[in-house]
Order: structure tokens, then sequence, then C-alpha cells
């Protein structure tokens, strides 16, 4: 029996999908608050893991650890990494790493964790192309792209970090916990798929855009989460 459990770093990208849930129980656990129930007919758990990868890890492994989830989704905002990407698109992952792991001193290229056995996470293709194809039905206005997600603990709003993290790991977006969530659905063979709505340009402007554009953006984001639920 399927049942999604759905992540997102902060409430604003869990709030509107929580409001139109059937709740069934809530529990508490590490300080999160996880809310199991029903949207769209479906069994789902949805929970604000907090901001950064510890936590987003820990929450992953909780939903697979107390709530046994079948699939794993994770929703929100993120600054993009490619031109052609605006504020509103929408990316989901094709694959996810740690763009600040360094253990090159030891062989291992930049954003591996040691002794996991690759560098980046693969995202599930059905649950990708499902993502995408939904997100043009219910976000028609806006354009949706299928590409790596890179993550650390810093918000980018330099350019030159910025360079430096796409001429390395060729991402097309940029945010702090994806890569986490990957890495702890990989561990567990959970399939994951990750969906982030731009929110800026991961730049000198970021600052000033991210709180203009952050509300809109997980809007976009959680409509197309409601919308593939069913179809998963």
């Amino acid at each position: 029996m399927k049942k999604i459990g759905i992540i997102g770093a902060m409430e604003l990208e869990v709030e509107a999908l929580k409001a139109k849930m059937e709740i069934h129980r809530t529990e508490i656990k590490a300080s999160m608050e996880f809310q199991e129930g029903t949207l769209q007919g479906t069994e789902v758990v949805i929970v604000r893991s907090g901001i950064g990868k510890v936590n987003a890890a820990l929450c992953t492994q909780i939903l697979c650890d107390m709530f046994e989830v079948s699939h794993i989704i994770n929703t929100g905002v993120a600054g993009s990494l490619k031109n052609e990407i605006d504020i509103g698109d929408i990316v989901v992952s094709t694959d996810a790493l740690h763009h600040d792991v360094d253990v090159r001193v030891f062989g291992y290229p930049l954003g591996e964790v040691p002794q996991v056995g690759c560098l980046a996470f693969q995202a599930d293709e059905r649950l990708g192309q499902l993502a995408a194809s939904c997100c043009k039905e219910v976000n028609p206005d806006i354009s949706v792209y299928q590409g790596r997600i890179v993550s650390g603990d810093q918000f980018i709003s330099d350019k030159k970090v910025k360079d430096a993290i796409i001429n390395n790991f060729q991402g097309f977006c940029v945010e702090m916990e994806g890569a986490s969530i990957a890495h702890a659905a990989y561990l567990n063979h959970i399939p994951f798929v990750i969906i982030r709505a731009i929110s800026d340009k991961a730049d000198d402007s970021a600052e000033m855009d991210y709180p203009a554009f952050e509300k809109a953006a997980a809007a976009h984001s959680a409509a197309l989460v409601e919308h593939m639920l069913p179809l998963i």
C-alpha cells in the first residue's frame, strides 16, 4: 500500500497541503510535527523538517522508520543556477548531490560523501516524469525543467559562489535540504523526487528577491504536489 511522505523545510512550503488534508493522527518526533492522514484520496504524512541538511536527513529517516512511507516528495523553493530558469519556474530533480562536501584529499570527487558509492543520488524516473507533466497542467503560466538539484548548508547569494557551484556540478538549482533527503531515501531504498520552485537567482539579488517571491514560489510547488498524489 502506498503512503507518501511529503517534506517541506518551512511551514509555508507545506501549510497549503496540510490545510486540505484529512488528519488522522499527529506525532511529534525530534521536535518535528508529523501529520498523517489522507490528501486527494492518498495516504500521506506531511512534515516541516526545518532548514538545513541535518534536519532534512533526520526527518527522512523518521518517515522511513516510524511511518514506513513508500515514496518521498520534497517540496519547496530554491535559487536558480541557469539563466533560462526564471523566478517562479519549477525544477524537478533527475538527481541530487551535496555541493559542500569536499574530501578530495582522499581521492573522492568534489561533492561525493565517502564510502556511499555514488556522487549523485538518482531520483525516481517515474515520479519525476509525473511531476513534470502535472506541473504543465496546474501551472501552465510557468516553465518546468528536469535536472540536477544541489544542496549545501548555505544560502547562496554571492555570484562568485554561484558560478563555482555551476562549474563544478552543472546543477539547475541550489537549496539546503534536497540532497540529504535524497541521500537518506537512497540508503533506505525509497523512491523520491525533489520539486523546487524558483524564489531567487542565487546571486547578489537573492537577499531582495527571496522574501518577495518565496510565498508564490512555494504555492506553485504545493499545487503540483497535490495534483500528482492520486497518480502515483
